[in-house]
C-alpha cells in the first residue's frame, strides 16, 4: 500500500493558517490527481486545494476546521485501483423500491400509535369560570392549555399565563427560524481589518459631483469599434483609473501610506478595484496602471474579475496596491463613505448615475450626473490635498477628451 500525506500548501507569504472552507469529495472517494478536493480559507482569499495523485482519499480534517500550512489535511492510497462503474447500481436501486413500499405502509400505524401516546393533559382538565372567561376573551384554545390545577383543572392563573405567551407569538405564520453561521476567516480578517481602520486612522471623507455626459458620449461612439478591434467593451472603470492615476500624480500624498514615524511614497500607481465574487468583496490590484492605455486596463480589469468570480484569483494579485477605487452604484448607491484600505490612505467611491437638473452656463439642463466621495487618512492628507485630488478627478471625467485624451479621442483609443 503507497499512501501519499496532503499537506496545506502556503498560499502567501506571511500566512501560517487556513481553515477548511468546504470538502469537495467525501472520505472513500477515488479522487483524479489535479482534481480539486477541497476549498481553503485565508485572511486573504479563498482557494482550491488539488489531489496531487490519484487514489483513495481519506480526509484527516472537517469543514471549518483551521490547520497550519503544512498540516496533513488527507491521506491518499495510491496503491487503490480506480472503481469499474457496473449494472448492479438499477439493482440495488429496485431493490430498495419493496423497502420504500414497506415504509410507507406503516406509515398510518406510527401516526396511530403516536396519537394514542400523546399526553392527556391539555385535555384532562377543564377551565374555571375566571380562566375561561380570560381565554374567551384572548381567543386561547382550553386545550391548548395545560393546567395546573387538581386533575389538570386550568386555573385563572394558567389562563393569564397562556394568553401573555399568545400574545407575543406570531400570530403571521411564518418562520422564526434562527441559523448561525460561523464567517469564514476572509470575512473574519475583513472585519478586523475595517475595525482597525476605524480606530487607528484619522479618516475623513469629501464629496463632489461628476457629470457623465462626456463619458456617454464617447462610449456610444466608439463602444462597437473599440469591442471589434481590441475585443473587449468600453466601460467606466478605464476613464475612472486614468482619471485617479492622473490625480494622483499631481497630489503625491494621496498615493503614500504610513510606516510608524515614516511617510512611504510611491512614483508608480498600482489601483486596487473592488469587485464582488461569490466569497465576498475582493480587491485584485491593476499593477503601473499609470502606463497603462484604456484598452489594457479594460482587458486588466476584466482578467482579475474573471479570476475572482471563478475563484482564481491568487493572493500576490491581490496585495500591493497603493489606491482604491470602489463602485457601489452598481448596487445603486447614491452616496456613501468607503472604508480605507488598509495600508493605503485613500479610496475613491463611485455611486450610481442618475438623470437631474443640473445649471449650465445660466440655463437648467438635464445631465447624467454621479455622486463621488474620497474617504482619506487625515494624518499624512491634508484638506487641501483631498479636496483638490477630488476635483483633478471631476476635471478629467468632466472633460476626458481634454484631460485623458490629450484632444484626440481615436489615438487615445487605440482605434
Amino acid at each position: 500500500m503507497s499512501i501519499l500525506e496532503m499537506k496545506v500548501p502556503s498560499p502567501g507569504e506571511s500566512i501560517t493558517e487556513v481553515e477548511i472552507a468546504a470538502w469537495l469529495v467525501k472520505d472513500g472517494d477515488f479522487v483524479e490527481k489535479d482534481q480539486p478536493i477541497a476549498e481553503v480559507d485565508s485572511d486573504k482569499a479563498t482557494l482550491e486545494l488539488p489531489a496531487e495523485q490519484s487514489g483513495i482519499i481519506t480526509l484527516k480534517a472537517e469543514e471549518g476546521d483551521v490547520v497550519q500550512v503544512g498540516q496533513v489535511v488527507c491521506l491518499i492510497d495510491m496503491s487503490a485501483a480506480k472503481p469499474e462503474s457496473t449494472a448492479e447500481a438499477p439493482k440495488a436501486e429496485n431493490a430498495e423500491a419493496p423497502k420504500a413500499e414497506e415504509k410507507v405502509v406503516e406509515k398510518p400505524a406510527i401516526v396511530e400509535a403516536s396519537k394514542e401516546e400523546k399526553p392527556a393533559s391539555y385535555a384532562s382538565g377543564t377551565p374555571s369560570p375566571a380562566a375561561k372567561k380570560i381565554l374567551d376573551e384572548k381567543g386561547v384554545q382550553a386545550s391548548d392549555v395545560t393546567g395546573s390545577g387538581k386533575d389538570g383543572r386550568i386555573t385563572k392563573q394558567d389562563a393569564q399565563t397562556a394568553s401573555v405567551a399568545a400574545m407575543g407569538s406570531s400570530t403571521s405564520g411564518g418562520s422564526r427560524a434562527v441559523t448561525s453561521t460561523k464567517l469564514s476567516m476572509l470575512r473574519r480578517k475583513v472585519a478586523t481589518r475595517l475595525v482597525s481602520v476605524k480606530n487607528e486612522t484619522a479618516m475623513l471623507t469629501t464629496f463632489n459631483e461628476v457629470d457623465m455626459s462626456e463619458i456617454f458620449r464617447i462610449r456610444k461612439q466608439y463602444k462597437d469599434e473599440f469591442a471589434q478591434k481590441h475585443g473587449i467593451g468600453l466601460g467606466f472603470m478605464s476613464f475612472f483609473t486614468k482619471a485617479v492615476t492622473r490625480a494622483l500624480q499631481m497630489y503625491p500624498d494621496v498615493n503614500a501610506s504610513i510606516d510608524g514615524d515614516y511617510k512611504i511614497n510611491y512614483d508608480f500607481c498600482d489601483i486596487s478595484v473592488a469587485v464582488s465574487g461569490p466569497k465576498g468583496l475582493m480587491v485584485p490590484v491593476v499593477r503601473n496602471a499609470e502606463n497603462m492605455s484604456f484598452r489594457g486596463i479594460e482587458a486588466s480589469i476584466k482578467n482579475l474579475a474573471d479570476k475572482v468570480r471563478e475563484g482564481n484569483i491568487s493572493v500576490d494579485e491581490m496585495t500591493g496596491g497603493t489606491f482604491t477605487i470602489t463602485n457601489g452604484g452598481v448596487f445603486g448607491s447614491m452616496l456613501s463613505t468607503p472604508i480605507i484600505n488598509p495600508p493605503q490612505s485613500a479610496i475613491l467611491g463611485m455611486h450610481n448615475i442618475i438623470q437631474r437638473p443640473v445649471a449650465v452656463d445660466g440655463q437648467v439642463v438635464i445631465r447624467p450626473m454621479m455622486y463621488v466621495a474620497m474617504s482619506y487618512d487625515h494624518r499624512i492628507i491634508d484638506g487641501r490635498e483631498s479636496v483638490g485630488f477630488l476635483v483633478a478627478v471631476k476635471e478629467a471625467i468632466d472633460n476626458p477628451v481634454e484631460h485623458l485624451f490629450n484632444g484626440d479621442e481615436r489615438k487615445a483609443l487605440e482605434l
